[in-house]
């Protein structure tokens, strides 16, 4: 087993410890149904995830039932632990993986995957499910698995949906049948039928001649279609009174106060705004109780508040004022992570920098109003000026621009557009900041390669070529050159590639995955580790084109890889949605007007 020794001689051992602040300490040997959390990434990414700190609590808060956690070691650690031949293990107990009823993987993005094989080879496992007939039983979840079928060779089930109420079901039943002398086998027939399961090997995909899926057909007793689970009371769900306090510094080091999920705004490219619905808010008063318990209990002097769009939240003004009279005089500052773009979240922002001041930063997404309406952002050019002016009065004198380049129907006026929005931006705010301010106004724009998600109205469109890609960054680097005071970064353009061919690929992909690990490939996510080179021959040796696969439009009488995955989101409304963005209609958010019959409410 690793030792402490061994700890002392890699980087940040700290994090690999496991005695964080507020960790469950449940014994082994009294809670006969174990599970552990697995994050395919690293510690500092896991442990600012709020799944994570919502399931270690939902489980956890139950007698009989444990979950521990593991994360992906990072690379000098890995090799420590092959040297050595120490199998990876738990941060509670140290118990190797192997022990556990459990692994449960969660899915928050498409360049992980190569780190879930890693994490089960680390482990000992096999990592095909059809070589894995014994315990423990290999689950996924997550936004992800609404498209799981890149992962179904390895994975031996998927919870679709929200798994607060779920998962501790499906851990105690598999306890059951593990203290009965039972199956892995004997518990995915009893809990086949259950809704938002899913079951790789109990359904079969046919495809034709040319590689194009045909046809995906279940074999009872499981469902034809595999329906999200949804928490109808957020309220009631568990949630911790003492969350986790990391070891180390984390990318969210702070109290994570969920506000509400489900966003209705409808952005056409958000798959979480889609996936997240309906709308359900947690009251003023539960929001209030979590926040003195959590301040209580771990020190922060940050709390953000967390959801898709919490300006939305109905109850934000009040909600704001109280946790600023109660936690402010202690030094507790409020953030918000997600922001409309209009002057009433800039004026909500800047109250909350009462506190402490940070940074701020607005999404226009286009830059201009053809390509905005398009993707139903809802948002005017007077809007955004409203909203940057708004925050340059405020006394801010540098905003951070979230773009994204590729979306559907986008021209090359359409980037140029972009630079013009950033110039007037500048000029209204030069006009709008308080006198005698000597710093100058600066923009940071941030422009992302379009991805194309499952379960959106974009989900039949291919993304724009690496060609393509390429020519409108350095249109817009072009664009913006004569402004001195906006900067620019953008998204690696092959890790964009390959995150859309696994967003909306289907099961020959198992093969093309296993490849590129066994290569080497792992930690695509960080520029540092990614190897697109390896990739490319990965795909070349099963027969397949990144660039085809990515590119691909979908025809509406096609049959899509997550046919069978059900959202609660129409697959005619969002088709009716793809047809209005091809118009440039706008679809009313919902909260404030009619039912736009997308299906989620029902």
């Amino acid at each position: 087993m690793l030792d402490y020794a061994l700890l002392s001689s890699i980087e940040k051992p700290a994090q690999y410890s496991g005695q964080e602040y507020n960790r469950y300490c449940k014994d082994w040997d009294h809670n006969q149904a174990r599970m552990a959390f697995l994050f395919p990434d690293t510690y500092e990414i896991g442990m600012s995830h709020l799944g994570l700190r919502l399931l270690y609590e939902a489980v956890n808060c139950r007698d009989g039932l444990l979950m521990e956690r593991c994360f992906a070691p990072q690379t000098d650690l890995e090799a420590a632990l092959r040297a050595r031949g120490i199998p990876l293990f738990s941060w509670e107990s140290r118990h190797p993986l192997t022990d556990f009823d459990i692994l449960g993987f969660t899915l928050q993005y498409e360049l992980s995957y190569t780190n879930i094989l890693n994490m089960l080879d680390l482990a000992g496992l096999p990592l095909l499910a059809a070589e894995r007939p014994g315990w423990p039983l290999i689950i996924a979840g997550g936004p992800c698995a609404y498209n799981p079928e890149p992962l179904a060779d390895f994975i031996d089930l998927f919870i679709i949906g929200e798994a607060e109420e779920i998962l501790p079901r499906l851990l105690a039943m598999a306890s059951e049948v593990r203290a009965g002398n039972g199956s892995k086998e004997d518990l995915i027939k009893k809990i086949a039928a259950w809704p938002g399961i899913y079951i790789p090997s109990f359904y079969q995909i046919e495809y034709d001649s040319d590689g194009k899926l045909v046809n995906i057909s279940n074999l009872p007793p499981a469902l034809p279609q595999i329906r999200k689970q949804v928490i109808a009371d957020l309220a009631a769900a568990p949630s911790p009174t003492k969350p986790l306090v990391p070891n180390i510094k984390v990318v969210h080091d702070r109290i994570m106060l969920e506000l509400m999920r489900g966003c209705s705004r409808g952005c056409r490219f958000c798959q979480a705004g889609m996936i997240y619905r309906p709308v359900r808010e947690k009251d003023l008063d539960c929001l209030l109780k979590q926040a003195r318990e959590q301040a209580a209990a771990t020190g922060y002097d940050e709390m953000g508040l967390l959801s898709l769009s919490s300006a939305d939240y109905s109850q934000i003004i009040p909600l704001v004022e109280e946790l600023l009279r109660r936690h402010g005089p202690q030094g507790v500052s409020i953030s918000l992570p997600s922001l409309r773009v209009d002057a009433f979240s800039v004026g909500l922002a800047h109250q909350i920098q009462k506190v402490r001041k940070s940074g701020l930063t607005l999404a226009p997404e286009a830059g201009s109003q053809h390509l905005r309406d398009i993707i139903n952002k809802g948002v005017s050019e007077e809007d955004i000026l409203t909203a940057s002016g708004a925050a340059f009065a405020a006394g801010w004198s540098s905003l951070k621009l979230y773009f994204m380049l590729g979306l559907p129907g986008e021209t090359d006026e359409d980037i140029i557009a972009i630079a013009a929005l950033c110039k007037k931006i500048l000029e209204n705010g030069r006009h709008l900041r308080p006198a005698g301010s000597r710093k100058p106004l600066q923009l940071s724009l941030a422009a992302a390669s379009f991805v194309p998600k499952s379960h959106t109205p974009f989900q039949w469109q291919g993304q724009a070529s690496p060609e393509e890609l390429a020519h409108k960054q350095k249109l817009l680097r072009e664009s913006i050159r004569p402004l001195r005071s906006v900067t620019l970064k953008t998204h690696d353009i092959e890790t964009s590639l390959l995150e859309a061919v696994f967003a909306r690929g289907d099961r020959r992909l198992g093969p093309v995955l296993l490849q590129a690990w066994q290569k080497g490939c792992k930690f695509d996510g960080w520029s540092e580790h990614f190897r697109p080179a390896i990739w490319e021959e990965a795909f070349a040796e099963q027969g397949l084109n990144q660039k085809e696969l990515a590119g691909r439009n979908f025809s509406p009488s096609e049959t899509l890889p997550w046919e069978h995955i059900d959202s609660t989101i129409s697959k005619t409304w969002l088709w009716q949605e793809w047809l209005k963005a091809k118009q440039g209609e706008l679809t009313k958010d919902c909260r404030e007007g009619v039912c736009s019959g997308c299906g989620a409410c029902c």
